[in-house]
């Protein structure tokens, strides 16, 4: 036992003498080294301390990049709860649908006050409003109201900026605390960070906003508007500048930017990068530093050079030869030339993280835009250039559409806003998505019409379909009585023949009672006559009815064969979004007197098709009565005798085509209505043609533009004259005399 106890002693001892002579070593190093890293770690000199550490900058430079400070997330969501406090706000929540329930959606403007300041763009906004067919002078009636305080410009270094709001809208009965409410801005917060601050609460009101933040956005609430600027236009507005010669879409330059360079503050990070990407060729990405009253004081070794290179080419100049536009954010994340690059047809390239586009709730960007991230900015160029010529042209053709229907007036940005929110209000009515993306637009396809895509006009070739093989024949009759020796009996008879007509509908407009059903012609079809209110406009009243997609509208004097009447329904099933018809007239620019005229010469161009005899869709009875603004309905009633010119205005502002003319008898005249112009107060002849011209003037004020398309186009039947047998021909009562 005494043996065992000796060995293991002896083998403990032998252990540690080995560990201290080979491993001891190593032991106090591994020491020494651990004392030295928590040495040397203790004494790494602070930025601040500058006794260790020599430095050009000052101590407060050293803990500043130059740019902007970033807050705190803790930061950025105080600032966000103390602008936004009803952050959460949904429409089932912070909307009362029951005001929209008794006089559907009716919207009023607050009376202005005096004293208080409003911009341009504000003031345009506010005669969108007035203007719009939704607008009500009865608060009792409105379902949204919008504020007579100019809230645009929410920026306090600007001379626009309006103070006080808070308390001002506090004090308005009708507030709420904003239910129901709608509020415009273009600019909010101020140098250097440019925050979402609007310097007053808009408790629960919807916020239609440019520059939007997506953290910041209310999803189904608020509405993301474009940034435009005081020059944009009240109404109407420039068409875009895709045209049949830019074709094929490729384009001198592949990628262009010009526009002023951030030298410090928020947004100067994604323009000061923009330089290399430039390679002088078929990448044009030019920036200045001459902005801003002390540009001279940051400016750094680049800006002599930029600002040279900057005004070697001109802004327009690119934007009409470059295929794609880079749309960088600036110090807000919206831009003027996002619009801009829209109607050049320069498709937008964005670089503005975070930018909650403008509608986004309804426009689908990915048809129109290429949206980047500012942190990859180096492989743009080769992404754009991956895009096939095929797919480049379709994004060109919808920026073009979108401009037009959503973005070319400022009429045009807040009708669409108002759109998005009836739609919302009425979601049972609102409108498909697919509306808002394919021709004409959301504002042309009315969901109080239908919400079915075969019923409208626009869409049968999209879709493969037709329109109904039946049309309905609507005679205007306005004579204080009828015999069986008159034009309309004969003009009945006719219409009821053809192969296609479904019925014949009398609008009785005379202050007369009709003739008993006994006086009426028999027809193969039922006749039916229906009362007007002995309205001009009367004749496109959407009257239920009219059971056909096809409307054949005519007056009572007018002369048309069975033959005519079947080939100009057969030529209009081919175009059912324009009218279609026999007597044509035109318009033309007048240098001398400066407006426009109206002629009714037979030449070689045409710009109308008179509904005297015309096919055309019923769903513009609708549009019509409900879309087109009252004053341009009523301007048609006082004037007289000129709906027809303005059903040819709203047919040609949809479509952005022209009517369709076709072959009619040599011996086809269109009277004068004498009986129309007699119960408007106007006389044949030269005043009738004054009157008309008017009108046209009229009309054209009242849309903003001139939508009038001229062509040179008529149809005729195959072999139409031809020195062939009478009886190889279809219509052959056409070549009669």
């Amino acid at each position: 036992m005494q043996i065992r106890k000796k060995y293991i002693f002896m083998t403990l001892f032998a252990s540690w003498l080995l560990l201290f002579f080979f491993g001891g070593d190593q032991l106090r190093r591994l020491a020494f080294l651990s004392r030295r890293k928590t040495d040397a770690l203790k004494s790494w000199p602070r930025w601040t301390d500058t006794t260790l550490l020599q430095s050009f900058a000052g101590p407060g430079d050293l803990q500043d990049d130059g740019g902007a400070r970033q807050p705190s997330p803790k930061a950025r969501r105080a600032t966000r709860m103390s602008i936004y406090k009803n952050s959460r706000c949904r429409m089932e929540t912070c909307f009362d649908f029951s005001k929209c329930e008794k006089y559907g959606f009716k919207v009023f403007v607050y009376p202005a006050e005096r004293g208080d300041p409003v911009s341009e763009s504000y003031f345009k906004i506010i005669t969108a409003l007035e203007e719009s067919r939704y607008y009500t002078s009865n608060p009792e009636e409105a379902c949204l109201f919008v504020l007579n305080l100019d809230t645009l410009d929410r920026d306090h270094l600007s001379v626009q900026y309006v103070h006080n709001i808070n308390e001002k809208i506090q004090g308005f009965p009708l507030w709420n605390d904003g239910r129901n409410h709608l509020i415009f801005n273009l600019y909010s917060g101020t140098w250097p960070n440019y925050t979402e601050d609007l310097g007053f609460d808009i408790g629960q009101a919807i916020l239609a906003k440019a520059s939007f933040y997506m953290e910041r956005f209310r999803p189904g609430f608020d509405i993301s508007i474009p940034l435009f600027s005081k020059d944009h236009p009240q109404k109407g507005g420039e068409r875009g500048w895709l045209a049949q010669s830019s074709l094929p879409p490729k384009k001198k330059y592949l990628l262009v930017f010009k526009g002023k360079r951030y030298l410090t503050g928020i947004g100067s990070d994604t323009r000061n990068a923009l330089h290399h990407i430039h390679n002088g060729k078929d990448i044009i990405s030019l920036t200045t530093c001459k902005h801003g009253k002390d540009w001279e004081k940051h400016k750094d070794a680049r800006c002599d050079k930029d600002n040279t290179d900057y005004e070697k080419f001109d802004y327009r100049e690119l934007l009409h030869n470059s295929t794609f536009c880079i749309i960088p954010r600036g110090r807000r994340l919206g831009s003027f030339r996002f619009l801009e690059a829209l109607q050049a047809a320069c498709i937008p390239v964005l670089l503005s993280n975070g930018w909650e586009l403008p509608f986004s709730e309804v426009i689908d960007w990915s048809k129109a835009a290429i949206v980047g991230d500012e942190r990859l900015l180096l492989q743009i160029p080769s992404t754009v250039r991956c895009i096939h010529r095929d797919k480049v042209l379709a994004f060109q053709q919808h920026t073009q559409f979108l401009w037009e229907a959503y973005f070319s007036s400022v009429e045009k940005i807040v009708q669409t806003t108002l759109e998005i929110i009836k739609d919302r209000v009425f979601r049972r009515q609102s409108r498909p998505k697919f509306f808002w993306n394919a021709l004409p637009g959301g504002l042309l396809a009315q969901p109080e019409y239908s919400t079915h895509i075969p019923d409208f006009p626009f869409y049968h070739l999209q879709h493969g379909s037709s329109p109904s093989s039946k049309f309905t024949a609507l005679i205007r009759a306005m004579a204080p009585g009828i015999s069986l020796s008159q034009p309309i009996l004969k003009l009945i008879q006719a219409v009821s023949a053809s192969q296609y007509c479904s019925q014949v509908l009398v609008l009785w407009s005379s202050e007369t009672s009709p003739p008993p059903s006994g006086k009426w012609p028999q027809t193969p079809v039922p006749l039916t006559v229906i009362h007007g209110r002995r309205k001009i406009s009367d004749r496109f009243f959407p009257y239920p009815a009219i059971g056909t997609d096809a409307v054949l509208s005519l007056d009572e004097h007018a002369s048309l064969s069975t033959s005519e009447v079947d080939f100009a329904f057969v030529v209009w099933r081919s175009f059912p979004d324009r009218i279609v018809g026999f007597p044509m007239r035109s318009h033309f620019w007048d240098p001398g007197q400066r407006r426009w005229g109206f002629t009714s010469k037979w030449t070689n161009e045409f710009s109308m098709v008179l509904t005297a005899a015309a096919f055309y869709h019923r769903y513009y009875h609708s549009l019509f009565t409900h879309y087109l603004p009252a004053g341009l309905r009523e301007l048609s009633d006082q004037l007289g005798d000129c709906e027809d010119i303005l059903m040819n205005f709203l047919v040609s502002a949809v479509t952005r085509l022209p009517p369709v003319k076709v072959t009619q008898r040599k011996q086809h005249k269109e009277a004068a209505p004498q009986q129309a112009s007699q119960s408007a107060g106007i006389s044949g002849g030269p005043l009738r043609f004054s009157q008309r011209q008017a009108c046209v003037n009229r009309f054209a004020a009242g849309f903003g533009y001139m939508p009038l398309v001229h062509s040179q186009l008529r149809l005729d039947p195959v072999l139409f004259k031809d020195q062939v047998s009478v009886l190889r021909k279809k219509y052959r009562q056409l070549e009669k005399q």
